[in-house]
């Protein structure tokens, strides 16, 4: 028989971040490149006060009540880190919407959700002015900016975000309830049917904060400055703002530029020590260092994720620049934090290739998730590093089911959540995403990995992406194709590419075609959008 422990029991809130942030790290900056172009600097107790006043003025003004959805069509900007924490902190729920989107994807999800006011960074004014007639719930429109830079715009009524804030006092408390309440919402991209939506709650937020701040994971502190690359909109800029808040840790928002240019003079100028972006957004900084010939050289760690990491670009980040990449697998559904490449004792006393090897895959869980990957019969795989099987993931900070259960059960009788990766598990405990289970290639019977034949081909100096999909053959079921988009100012030969391959992977792994184009399909969320090539060369090989 248990008995009951004697500690308090307090709800776990996500105002309690920016108020220990404000108390006890009140002076540390929050540095953004604002929409309208200044670089605008603050400190963690100025943002508390502006998210209560933000907190008044949805009470006030709006008569939002605790459970209402509040949608941001938004970048990563103080005013977007105010809504993180106004919205929220007075138990409403923060709706984040990716505007890259399609636009009736953006106004399927802001129905959806049924969010009662929106806020616009200027950028999205002509977007949310297009999709006007499809929205249905939507009561006022806010304007992420000031008087000064209020654009004429057809939303009725709209309203200056400064103006509603300047009507409001910063007397507030945040309010104390049940922590399992909803806090914010983000919409997956929606690659097959419809975005469906993943609801956090305070709880799954913190504790997500708590072990995403860890050694084993992002391994932060106050001595860092971190800066999110990837967005606001994006999983919670990857619960950054909620890590930064809890650490007292100087925080850089980058704004709407994801170019080379602007990141490097960010990281530069703002001291960045820590940063985390897709490969694609590393590729562009890598192309303007190499052309302008400036410096990273505060940043010491980058975490990367989104789609697996090449290995040429692990290799550039750390032997010309000096910086240590760490390899993250998330998903919306976890919040994101799955897996991250960080060492331990035992692969730090691996031989240097083998070092390398375990470094390059996606990582080791962290506690308080559990993984398990099964066989198609259901069967859990040997740790070898060379079976592999579907992933499965439970803990705190992952879904239980979609908002208003659109998709129907999604976990199995023991709560475990199917993620859709096929991966290898090695002795070490170090997971390696082989592909997503509906882009493994099988052909003649035996199975090739894409994502091992597109981060080979990245490696090719004149290679900027590469994507790989296998198509219909009438005698091998299916073969994969590749298709490139050469690097700025380079071209390429199908022979070229299919030599640099020669040697690093089996033969019958090797491309039935090479397709050279000066674009590929992107995601929303900057991944190559594989339905799309699937689509255009479903036909290239029937002959």
């Amino acid at each position: 028989m248990t008995i009951p422990g004697l500690m308090q029991d307090n709800e776990l809130m996500i105002s309690a971040l920016i108020r220990y942030a404000a108390e006890y790290h009140g002076h540390m900056e929050i540095v953004t490149r604002t929409v309208e172009g200044p670089m605008h600097r603050y400190t963690y107790a100025d943002a508390e006060k502006r998210a209560k006043q933000l907190s008044n003025a949805l009470i006030n003004q709006f008569g939002i009540k605790q459970g209402d959805r509040i949608g941001t069509l938004a970048w990563t900007t103080y005013r977007h880190f105010e809504l993180f924490y106004g919205v929220s902190g007075m138990g409403a729920v923060l709706h984040t919407t990716n505007p890259r989107l399609f636009d009736d994807q953006v106004s399927y999800i802001i129905n959806h959700a049924e969010d009662r006011v929106l806020f616009i960074d200027l950028d999205f004014v002509p977007l949310v002015e297009k999709i006007l007639p499809e929205l249905k719930s939507i009561e006022k429109f806010i304007i992420l900016t000031d008087r000064a830079h209020m654009p004429d715009t057809s939303l009725p009524d709209a309203i200056c975000y400064e103006e509603l804030l300047a009507a409001e006092t910063s007397e507030y408390d945040w309010p104390i309830f049940d922590e399992r309440a909803a806090s914010s919402l983000c919409y997956t991209s929606g690659t097959t049917g419809n975005p469906k939506g993943v609801l956090y709650s305070h709880r799954s937020t913190i504790i997500h904060a708590l072990s995403a701040a860890q050694n084993s994971a992002y391994a932060l502190s106050v001595y860092d400055t971190i800066m999110p690359i990837a967005p606001m909109y994006h999983a919670n800029a990857w619960g950054l703002p909620y890590v930064a808040a809890m650490l007292g840790a100087k925080l850089v928002l980058p704004g709407p530029k994801m170019d080379g240019e602007n990141i490097q003079d960010i990281i530069e100028s703002e001291g960045v020590t820590f940063s985390c972006a897709v490969p694609t957004v590393f590729s562009m900084l890598f192309q303007y260092l190499e052309e302008s010939g400036k410096k990273i050289d505060s940043l010491k760690r980058t975490m990367i994720g989104g789609s697996a990491v090449p290995k040429a670009m692990t290799e550039k980040f750390l032997n010309t620049y000096g910086v240590t990449v760490l390899q993250l697998w998330g998903m919306t559904e976890t919040s994101p934090l799955g897996v991250v490449a960080s060492s331990t004792p035992q692969t730090d006393a691996l031989p240097p290739k083998e070092r390398a090897e375990v470094r390059d895959k996606q990582g080791r869980v962290q506690f308080g998730l559990e993984i398990k990957v099964l066989d198609e019969e259901g069967k859990t795989i040997p740790r070898d590093g060379i079976a592999f099987g579907d992933l499965w993931v439970r803990g705190p900070w992952v879904t239980a089911s979609y908002f208003r259960s659109e998709g129907g059960e999604i976990l199995d009788k023991d709560g475990w959540f199917p993620t859709g990766d096929v991966v290898t598990i090695d002795q070490y405990g170090y997971i390696k995403i082989t592909d997503r289970a509906k882009d493994v290639i099988k052909s003649g019977g035996e199975w090739i990995s894409s994502i091992d034949i597109e981060n080979l081909a990245v490696g090719h100096p004149k290679v900027m992406q590469a994507g790989v999909v296998g198509i219909y053959h009438p005698k091998w079921e299916e073969r994969p194709i590749l298709v490139i988009k050469p690097a700025p100012d380079q071209t390429l030969t199908e022979e070229e590419i299919l030599d640099f391959l020669k040697g690093k992977i089996a033969k019958w792994w090797m491309p039935d075609v090479v397709f050279i184009v000066d674009e590929l399909p992107l995601t929303a969320t900057g991944k190559i959008k594989k339905t799309a090539l699937r689509d255009q060369y479903k036909d290239c090989l029937s002959s």
